[in-house]
């Protein structure tokens, strides 16, 4: 019996591991080309030698640019999602699981707390140097080639040699931008399987995102300054509106760069957090920005940054499908904060780890707007729930808590979802343990704490054991308090339904004002009966900034609102199943086949007999809108087959979910008072480890440095300050054992 177990796992293991070796060399080899772009090795010899070997009369000039540079990650996608769909089956979940690094740990602590970027790490910060490094060896080897021969091009042009050199420029500036643009879409891509095999999330790659599109913005603006200024220098102001059959077309860059500009100016944090609505529709600018960047340089040319909005377009195509459904909302929490808890139907099969978030939409508010909030339900303690927190701070946020809190409340929401997004595991528990280090989870039936053994240990100090933290800090302010919620339920699962050692959990929360107080009710769930908040080692400080006493006013009571099932609303479920990766692969590969055999027949029997692959007869605007249009045809009907047949698949488990989604039978009516019984054990359990501070501040320094132990764990959410202020005490180096981590959503 062992070895039959055994043997398919060291397979599995083995499979994973040459995928993913594979992978990386690939990736590696598409490093190098970036970095070998801007030379004349690569333009002269590589790039002639390339288009020679794959010249055809299906693809032309373009076949090289796609097999260059969309081909490699494509691949990659592609492959990832085997490596993740077989990770799903790989059973080896060892706690003490070592780490191939020994700078790991180091890596990820704070290297910059305060400044623009926020709170960036020391790998962040390694790959935004390296990011950097490349934009400016490529402008500068651009610009060295160019401006070899600069006097004679500027004899031969009648221009000044300053007049020369300031078009070169703009042009070298647009061939950087171009990098940056590569690369903008894949931390907004949320289903990206080349993200989850970096182990990143969308929510948490947003900043590279803002990052790579105000360098992309600035790059752009000073290209389009370069050549407005050229022209006006040189009295060539007519070719601002020039539009040329085969060459750059001037007025598609234009329209490109206005787009991105108003995108730019309205993703500012100062108008994005206070007008959310206006940023979000400006924001869908990004496909005029993008059709007419394709115009402006071309498909060849747009291959560059083809990859990245492949995978992009792909994943909104997705979402667009499963925004279409309509979610079962079984109830809601109201709370006298002017917060509500939204409780749906969920699908058994679908699991999400904590700190997961999801975009909703109410159609009743707005058909329209999408706004991310983290789930707070544990897919664990809850398999057939699904729970989110919307507490009361904009007017969409606002217009719900009113619609669910009136007298007359509705029977029925009409409610749609897109996600859930989440990471692939949740550290929390866990630190890397060095080699010697005392560790507090590696135990056995006679000992509580034992050094990391022999075994364990590696040559030249290069594996790290991963071990279980003494202690778990949680710190929160205002609405940072809702991603905790998922992490403490899942703990209370976890404490109450195995063996595994649970470290010392301390809440510390920041509220306003003391009717805040009533969030920490949602550390329960609505069957908050069955559990046992007793099973932890659970302390919770409280703190009340403004108020310097408890309320003494007569609020409206925590109340509950159950909704009429619907035959047309379906559980939450995973876009494409339960083999969502496998599917999402097929995806890929299979509509990128298609588009590739549209656009051979394309070129071959259409533009092939006009031109015969010149470039120079075909107009190459029309050329590029055909293109794009049979991408997005090959996207659509692949995504569209494959989302059809998932859903068929599980149409039979989603029937026999809905007939589950009916009020208890002790409901007396649609909507009525459900205030606790202090008696409960679970409330009560809550009230005891609960301490109130009134009209004061935490001392957060104070509180972490108080934790001893051998590894303290550190989750902060909320403010930008209090995350700076947390990371810089971590960071400080006046306590080797916190270990730090920030929960962050920045839209």
């Amino acid at each position: 019996m062992l070895s039959k177990k055994v043997v398919p796992e060291n397979i599995m293991k083995m499979v994973r591991a040459a995928i993913k070796l594979f992978l990386v060399l690939v990736f590696l080899a598409y490093m190098v080309l970036w970095i070998m772009m801007p030379t004349n090795l690569y333009f002269e010899h590589w790039m002639p030698e390339i288009r020679a070997k794959t010249k055809s009369t299906y693809f032309g000039n373009q076949g090289a640019s796609m097999l260059i540079y969309t081909f490699p990650i494509l691949f990659i996608a592609t492959m990832g999602c085997i490596y993740l769909h077989l990770g799903k089956k790989d059973a080896d979940h060892n706690r003490h699981r070592m780490v191939q690094t020994s700078r790991l740990a180091t890596l990820k602590q704070p290297a910059i707390v305060r400044g623009p970027l926020g709170i960036v790490s020391w790998m962040e910060l390694s790959f935004l140097t390296m990011f950097v490094a490349l934009l400016v060896w490529s402008t500068s080897s651009y610009l060295n080639h160019m401006f070899v021969h600069i006097d004679q091009m500027a004899a031969k042009s009648g221009l000044l040699v300053w007049e020369a050199k300031l078009e070169m420029s703009g042009l070298a500036l647009g061939l950087v931008g171009n990098i940056c643009l590569a690369f903008l879409f894949f931390p907004v891509t949320r289903g990206s399987s080349v993200l989850r095999l970096i182990g990143l999330t969308s929510e948490a790659s947003v900043k590279y995102h803002i990052w790579i599109g105000h360098i992309a913005m600035t790059i752009f603006t000073a290209h389009g300054l370069c050549f407005i200024i050229f022209w006006a220098k040189t009295k060539q102001m007519s070719e601002v509106l020039k539009w040329d059959k085969v060459d750059v077309s001037n007025v598609a860059g234009e329209i490109a760069l206005v787009s991105g500009l108003a995108m730019w100016a309205t993703s500012l944090p100062q108008i994005r957090r206070k007008m959310f609505e206006l940023f979000y529709y400006t924001h869908h600018l990004y496909i005029l920005f993008v059709v007419f960047f394709v115009f402006h340089v071309g498909f060849s040319y747009s291959c560059i940054m083809l990859p990245g909005f492949y995978l992009f377009l792909i994943d909104r195509c997705l979402r667009f499908l499963q925004s279409q459904q309509r979610i079962s909302l079984v109830s809601a929490r109201i709370l006298p904060c002017e917060t509500v808890e939204l409780n749906f139907s969920k699908s058994p099969e679908l699991s999400y780890t904590p700190t997961s978030m999801v975009f909703v939409n109410v159609r009743g508010i707005s058909k329209l707007q999408w706004h991310p909030f983290t789930i707070t339900s544990s897919s664990n303690m809850n398999p057939d729930k699904l729970s989110i927190v919307i507490k009361s701070e904009g007017s969409w946020s606002s217009e719900l808590y009113q619609k669910l809190s009136s007298p007359s409340p509705i029977d029925h929401l009409e409610v749609s979802i897109e996600g859930p997004y989440g990471p692939a595991s949740t550290p929390f528990l866990r630190y890397l343990a060095k080699k010697n280090e005392l560790c507090p989870c590696f135990c056995s039936d006679k000992s509580d704490k034992a050094f990391v053994p022999t075994s364990y240990q590696a040559n030249n100090n290069m594996f790290y054991m991963r071990c279980r933290h003494d202690t778990l800090v949680m710190l929160s302010g205002g609405s940072g308090f809702t991603p905790l919620i998922s992490i403490i339920r899942e703990l209370l699962f976890k404490a109450s339904s195995s063996s595994d050692r649970i470290p010392q959990i301390f809440l510390i929360c920041a509220f306003k004002k003391s009717v805040d107080l009533t969030m920490l009710e949602l550390l329960l769930p609505v069957s908050g009966a069955t559990v046992d908040i007793s099973c932890l080692k659970f302390q919770i400080e409280a703190y009340v900034t403004r108020d310097k006493e408890p309320a003494t006013d007569n609020r409206r009571p925590l109340q509950n609102v159950w909704f009429k099932p619907n035959a047309l609303d379906a559980p939450v479920s995973a876009i494409l199943g339960p083999n969502s990766w496998l599917w999402f692969g097929v995806i890929i590969s299979s509509s990128f086949v298609i588009f590739l055999l549209l656009l051979g027949i394309l070129t071959r029997y259409y533009i092939y007999p006009i031109d015969h692959n010149t470039g120079m007869i075909y107009a190459g605007s029309a050329r590029a809108a055909l293109n794009m249009l049979f991408l997005c045809t090959a996207i659509a009907m692949t995504v569209t087959a494959v989302f059809l047949w998932s859903k068929k698949q599980n149409g039979k488990g989603t029937r026999q979910i809905q007939s589950m989604d009916t009020p208890p039978k002790t409901s007396p009516a649609w909507f009525h008072n459900a205030d606790r019984e202090l008696e409960s054990l679970p409330h009560q359990s809550l009230l005891q480890a609960t301490k109130v501070h009134y009209g004061e501040r935490p001392d957060l320094k104070k509180i972490l440095f108080e934790r001893k132990g051998t590894s303290v764990g550190v989750i902060v959410s909320g403010p930008r300050e209090m995350r700076q202020e947390v990371a810089a005490i971590c960071s400080s180096g006046l306590a080797d054992n916190l270990h730090f981590e920030s929960i962050s959503f920045v839209w």
